[in-house]
């Protein structure tokens, strides 16, 4: 198992960005990249951002709206 930290559209790319301006896009992504990696780096980002939301959601100010995101717990790597 990675312990990589990513970012991912959930369900996929057309569903949530399909038909937002590619500028919004653009900086949603980068956003969520540097999220990710902070996160790589150990940095605790579940406090970033506005919230928590119903189900641990976050919401996160960008380009003139918002996006929500969630920081889903990593497992520690097994010893061995």
């Amino acid at each position: 198992m990675s312990t990589d930290w990513r970012w991912e559209y959930d369900p996929d790319h057309a569903h949530v960005a399909g038909g937002i301006p590619a500028h919004v896009v653009t900086e949603v992504e980068r956003l969520a990249g540097q999220l990710a990696d902070l996160a790589g780096m150990g940095v605790d980002v579940s406090g970033f951002g506005n919230g928590p939301r119903p189900g641990g959601l976050r919401r996160m100010d960008a380009a003139g709206g918002w996006f929500f995101f969630l920081v889903a717990p990593q497992e520690a790597p097994a010893d061995g």
